[in-house]
């Protein structure tokens, strides 16, 4: 999706843009839930799209649970959680067909002083005055040019998954639906919220159940985590297909002894949970010469912050402003660098405390208050998806103009 922000905005300055997605087919179904921020919106506005017609469902505040489903804490927070499928479709109805190309991997990058050309593994070339990398934390455009920059793990793993509304109780169903709910097992945290159902669809009874589970995992843990029936261990993340069945119901035993009897439902009627590692990334350029990194590809906040879309957005806000304001290419990147690169770090820094608690065994005896206070049911309500912490001013999209 950041690409595609950028791919937009720049066209509305009048590039030419075209987008090279490795993926070999449409991308759909990942990431699963988000959290809106009016950030987000105000940027989806600067590009033409209406972010308040139908891009989710309307939440007023967060409760959260004791282990027996006994309601404990509550707080208003109106916000509209939608799901990362509505946001991309939304994005790449706005963008070229036959400028979107599927299936292109990058294979190697060659710098020349007024243009920068890429090479696909399927013996394509494509030159230009540009090179965005947004490609994810996976990164192929910053492994070329930051090669030093690797994912962190971060001691923890979180389980996703999505649930139709219709396959819960009705009782269940209405405590649920209603907010986003919190259950914190010692060490952990399940978050659950509402988002549209397959094909957008915000009907009540029409939508789904979008939840993540936090739970420390070793590094033995984790390496366990990611090997297939077959044997195999796989690298960074594994394919939610070729998830254990041991592992599965391992999880589903686990929710059975940790967490409220309504959020055991949802972890029951998930057909096949997919499992999140969590990492860090943390870029220390965002551009070099003609090359711009934005996204995941630049700096990968932890979950807990939910900015990964809103980052990518405002990111590629810079970018084009800058690329607007400023001429020379190499110059402007260096101007977008400049206005980003201490917010993303931030966001990064923000996920790291917010996590602290998931591995008590790292902590210091001074981290160990500041772990405690993000546990308590008002500290995870006041701070998870809020960007209330940022203390430098965010992009403001509305002085954005063709």
């Amino acid at each position: 999706m950041a690409g595609l922000f950028a791919a937009l905005l720049l066209r509305q300055l009048g590039w030419t843009v075209d987008v090279f997605e490795r993926a070999a087919v449409e991308l759909t179904g990942r990431g699963a839930g988000i959290v809106t921020h009016a950030e987000l919106c105000a940027v989806m506005q600067a590009i033409g799209l209406d972010p308040t017609k139908d891009l989710g469902v309307a939440v007023s505040g967060r409760k959260t649970l004791d282990a027996s489903g006994n309601l404990i804490a509550t707080f208003a927070c109106p916000q509209v959680v939608t799901s990362w499928d509505r946001v991309f479709r939304m994005l790449r109805e706005a963008f070229p067909a036959d400028r979107y190309h599927l299936g292109r991997e990058l294979h190697r990058i060659e710098i020349f002083p007024s243009s920068v050309a890429v090479h696909f593994a399927d013996g394509t070339r494509a030159e230009a005055d540009l090179l965005i990398g947004a490609d994810g934390f996976r990164s192929s455009v910053r492994a070329h040019i930051l090669p030093e920059v690797q994912p962190e793990y971060a001691g923890y793993i979180a389980w996703r998954g999505l649930v139709d509304e219709s396959a819960f109780p009705p009782e269940t169903r209405a405590k649920l639906f209603d907010a986003l709910t919190f259950c914190l097992p010692p060490n952990e945290q399940f978050l659950g919220y509402p988002v549209a159902g397959s094909d957008n669809d915000l009907r009540e009874g029409h939508r789904r159940y979008n939840f993540i589970w936090y739970r420390p995992a070793s590094d033995e843990q984790f390496s366990d985590l990611l090997t297939d029936e077959s044997g195999h261990t796989h690298s960074l993340s594994i394919p939610p297909a070729l998830v254990r069945r041991d592992v599965v119901e391992d999880l589903r035993d686990a929710a059975r002894k940790f967490l409220a009897p309504q959020l055991q439902r949802a972890i029951e009627l998930t057909p096949q949970p997919f499992l999140q590692p969590i990492y860090d990334v943390a870029s220390p350029r965002m551009a070099i010469g003609r090359i711009a990194l934005i996204g995941d590809a630049a700096f990968v906040g932890r979950p807990h912050v939910a900015a990964g879309v809103t980052k990518a957005a405002e990111d590629a806000m810079a970018l084009a402003t800058a690329l607007r304001q400023i001429e020379n290419i190499p110059a402007a990147l260096q101007a977008f660098e400049l206005a980003r690169i201490e917010i993303d770090r931030s966001i990064v820094d923000r996920g790291r405390e917010l996590g602290l608690y998931f591995r008590p065994e790292w902590l210091s005896a001074e981290q160990v208050p500041r772990a405690t206070q993000h546990h308590t049911p008002h500290g995870v309500m006041s701070e998870i998806a809020i960007l209330d912490f940022l203390r430098v001013p965010a992009h403001n999209a509305s002085s954005f103009e063709n």
